[in-house]
């Protein structure tokens, strides 16, 4: 058997293919590129069976990867999250069968580890030597930690709203920080403009191929925490949908091996924040892409993202599916971030937070029906967003009985 089953590259709207030989970023028409896998070798010669053994994390899947030799591997012990039961909240919300897919037990505390270790891992095949990116934080966090493991230089430019934790991540890594006083749209004006004057390679969302390979390994690993049996719904917290995409592809893709039916499929809700949700108006309007969001803001920053380059692709996955997207405030979401601590004992992030509000929500609306199979996808470590966390605790004397 091969490492990788991988085969090429493809654009999702021409139909142009690339080689995974070469550094590419997008289509010469503009859209990203996905990637494909000789997926009637890997039907005769890739079995579930071949996984029992395997040690637990994302790496479990390299056939379905694309990089394509093992010592390329870039790594700190990625993925396999677990699923939790939320029982406290679904005897609440009425959802009787509530996971919680929890994203912050993973290296750098959020999910964007799983794109960068793919991410970094191919680019260190591709003898990529610097890297630049926009992020609202976890990414640029994640990115430049892996790419210091892999001995690769990065740069990253980062709005002064991001949270603090995630700007002493990258600088820690050693990594080429510029912070400005703009949105993270305005630092991939930034970065385009670097790219194009030093030859940096291009890591931002979308514009490399490979980081939704890492993000997929999220639905290929609900399917087996599940035994190959799919939830009725998985909701997502959304800015640049990455995460979506990539677990719509894993099914897709499992379905393909005959792992799992085409029908069964859950329905995938993109969650967005009221204070930047281009992806629900688009929803809501029946369009395939979205508009760019003026003035956007919330403070579940990593979904602050006013118009995703796939945006096509998020919006795909939401109608072929059966999906929805839906927006809930800032209050509700950081009051839901407490209640959940409170309930569960997890302390989430505001958009993995998010998810729990929008379930609840489309509960209440009958969207989703009484005793179907919910996952709620927490994205990051609550502790990394200090600030959603108010507090006035006075200090007493030591002396002062409880």
């Amino acid at each position: 058997m091969r490492f990788s089953y991988v085969s090429h590259l493809y654009c999702p709207k021409c139909s142009k293919n690339y080689s995974v030989d070469d550094k590419q970023n997008l289509c010469e028409c503009g859209s990203p590129l996905l990637v494909s896998y000789d997926y009637k070798a890997l039907k005769e010669e890739w079995t579930k069976e071949d996984l029992v053994h395997r040690e637990a994390n994302l790496w479990r899947y390299h056939e379905l990867l694309p990089v394509k030799k093992e010592e390329n591997i870039v790594s700190l012990g990625e993925g396999m999250t677990p699923l939790l039961t939320m029982s406290e909240l679904g005897k609440e919300y009425g959802i009787t069968n509530l996971l919680m897919k929890d994203e912050g037990l993973i290296p750098t505390g959020s999910f964007k580890a799983r794109g960068s270790a793919v991410g970094v891992s191919k680019a260190k095949e591709l003898g990529v030597e610097e890297l630049a990116m926009p992020t609202n934080g976890n990414a640029g966090a994640a990115w430049s930690l892996y790419a210091a493991r892999a001995g690769i230089k990065s740069h990253v430019v980062m709005p002064e709203d991001a949270p603090m934790i995630t700007r002493q991540e990258v600088h820690v890594a050693g990594a080429d920080l510029i912070v400005i006083d703009g949105l993270i749209s305005d630092a991939g004006k930034l970065v385009k403009e670097a790219v194009d004057q030093y030859g940096w390679f291009d890591v931002s969302t979308l514009k490399e191929p490979y980081r939704i390979e890492g993000k997929k390994t999220m639905g290929l690993e609900i399917a087996e925490q599940l035994k190959w049996n799919l939830p009725d719904v998985i909701l997502y917290p959304t800015g640049g949908g990455v995460g979506l995409i990539g677990i719509y592809k894993a099914f897709k893709e499992l379905v393909e091996l005959g792992w799992i039916e085409p029908e069964n499929l859950p329905r995938l809700v993109a969650v967005q924040a009221e204070g930047c949700a281009p992806i629900v108006k688009a929803f809501k309007d029946g369009k395939r892409d979205s508009e760019f969001w003026s003035d956007s803001t919330t403070a579940a920053f990593g979904i602050n993202v006013p118009k995703a380059l796939g945006d096509f692709l998020v919006l795909e996955a939401v109608y072929e599916t059966n999906g929805c997207a839906v927006a809930v405030s800032d209050d509700t979401i950081l009051k839901e971030q407490h209640h959940v601590a409170e309930l569960e004992g997890a302390f989430i992030c505001p958009e993995g937070a998010a998810t729990f509000a929008a379930a609840k929500k489309l509960r209440i609306d009958g969207w989703i029906k009484e005793g179907e199979s919910v996952i709620c996808l927490n994205t990051g470590m609550g502790i990394k967003y200090p600030e959603t966390v108010p507090m006035n605790v006075s200090v007493r004397s030591k002396t002062e009985r409880l």
